[in-house]
């Protein structure tokens, strides 16, 4: 339609001036201005800028071109149609907690290791259209849901099921804490390998994987606790088992000790009996080691049983 609008307005406006020249009438400087205002406007409209962040698609009436228009400004032919596709990266995000994802339900991706236990993924993948590529996604990606329809077919049946896919084959090969822990970078590099190859054919390309969070089952993580509390409580039961036979020994100890001591008192006992028996006067020498060399207080009076102060 433009083509059409354009011709008429030429045909009017050298039609116009051819009759001027023959009239000989003097045209007014504002009315020349404005029909070249009007006529500068219409070959605008054959003029396109294409911004940084979108590339051109070139709609023909033979069909859609796969020569793409890139940043900056283009002459287009009135007959043909351009239409900006965002080349720009978009993040698509599956993930357990609701509204956190692009879905608003819990949407985390779940996949079997290698023991069968499935384990659940909050996943983020970063993804764009091959600019050089955006006039076959025009014509071949579907766009039933809107400006951005392409895009969000392209998540939805791509991006998504090639993630599961390559979640799938990738955590099958490691054991559940491998995933959960030591193993979680190798694993998104696996993924993201995996995915870069099985999209290829839709014209898109991936830029990053980015593995949030790892979720155990219910199940399984109910299991892992009380498995947890099973051998704290086995810990617990060692220690209190140690502190008993600590004691236990230092009780033996202690009761050895003793034995020890009053063995060695009787035998001691004994040594000095038999020395006593054999020699009578060893008590009087007994005496005075004991003897504090002070004299007694009082002392028995002889036969009658006085007792005297022999200090007054």
């Amino acid at each position: 339609m433009k083509i059409v609008f354009l011709a008429a307005l030429v045909y009017g406006v050298v039609g116009f001036v051819n009759k001027l020249q023959r009239t000989k009438v003097q045209l007014p400087k504002h009315y020349i201005v404005g029909i070249i205002g009007v006529i500068g406007l219409a070959l605008s409209s054959l003029i396109v800028k294409v911004s940084a962040q979108q590339v051109g698609v070139v709609v023909t009436p033979k069909g859609v071109s796969d020569q793409e228009l890139h940043t900056g400004w283009h002459i287009v032919a009135p007959w043909s149609q351009v239409y900006s596709m965002d080349k720009t990266v978009w993040v698509y995000t599956c993930a357990d907690a609701q509204n956190e994802g692009a879905k608003a339900n819990a949407d985390a991706i779940w996949a079997p290791t290698k023991d069968g236990i499935k384990m659940g993924f909050d996943v983020s993948v970063s993804w764009r259209i091959i600019p050089d590529e955006a006039s076959w996604i025009y014509q071949n990606v579907t766009n039933e849901t809107g400006k951005n329809g392409r895009y969000h077919w392209l998540e939805e049946n791509v991006i998504r099921a090639k993630l599961k896919s390559a979640l799938a084959l990738t955590v099958s090969n490691y054991s559940p804490i491998e995933v959960y822990s030591v193993k979680r970078e190798e694993i998104q590099h696996h993924v993201l390998e995996r995915m870069k190859k099985e999209i290829k054919s839709y014209k898109i390309s991936i830029n990053q994987i980015d593995i949030r969070e790892v979720y155990y089952n219910k199940e399984y993580e109910q299991a892992i606790n009380n498995k947890k509390l099973a051998e704290q409580e086995a810990l617990r039961l060692i220690e209190v088992t140690k502190q008993k036979e600590e004691k236990l020994l230092q009780s033996k100890i202690d009761k050895d000790i003793a034995i020890q001591y009053a063995e060695g008192e009787a035998k001691a006992l004994k040594i000095k009996g038999s020395a006593i028996n054999t020699n009578p006067k060893i008590i009087k020498l007994e005496w005075i080691h004991k003897w504090d060399g002070q004299l007694p207080t009082y002392m028995m009076g002889k036969d009658n049983g006085i007792i005297l102060n022999v200090n007054k």
